[in-house]
């Protein structure tokens, strides 16, 4: 997770404890030629109670962009490694 803010007037809307810090990821869907990363997704995490989510503004946007994926997406030449598996 990068570029994390911290906003004391925020609650948590799972234990309403103060302190949530708004976190922005890279999200990804699907796999192989149908892979959607979506850099900057905002999470909301909470140092209280552990939780981190998306708002329904988030999740609304998130499916907005994968709907238009054609359009708003750029293609970029990415590394990818995978993870060893257990003999």
């Amino acid at each position: 997770m990068k570029n994390s803010r911290k906003s004391s007037s925020l609650t948590c809307d799972l234990c309403a404890g103060r302190g949530v810090k708004i976190r922005y990821v890279t999200r990804s869907y699907g796999k192989g030629a149908k892979l959607l990363l979506i850099e900057n997704a905002p999470v909301v995490s909470c140092p209280n109670c552990g939780e981190s989510y998306v708002t329904a503004e988030t999740l609304h946007e998130l499916e907005r962009i994968k709907t238009h994926r054609r359009s708003l997406a750029k293609k970029k030449n990415i590394p990818i490694a995978s993870f060893p598996r257990s003999a």
